[in-house]
């Protein structure tokens, strides 16, 4: 199952995460399909950058947001 999830970066206690489209069996900083986004929680406020029209087409192919994304998804408009 394809899922749009976080892949996580940058350096150690200071996250910083990009949002990706990969397979459900891939470990989370293992291959992915496509980047669609950004998410930087240390930024007060955080900031959240997803290309939504990218979303919602990999959305229409079946690919199923993890809870996090999904509430991203919905804090940047979508």
């Amino acid at each position: 199952m394809v899922k749009i999830r976080l892949k996580r970066m940058g350096a150690k206690k200071a996250p910083f995460y990009r949002v990706v489209v990969a397979d459900g069996r891939t470990p989370r900083d293992g291959k992915v399909l496509a980047e669609i986004g950004t998410y930087d929680p240390t930024r007060h406020p955080a900031e959240v950058r997803i290309d939504t029209d990218a979303a919602k087409e990999w959305i229409s192919k079946g690919a199923q947001p993890t809870d996090t994304v999904r509430a991203l998804l919905k804090k940047s408009g979508m």
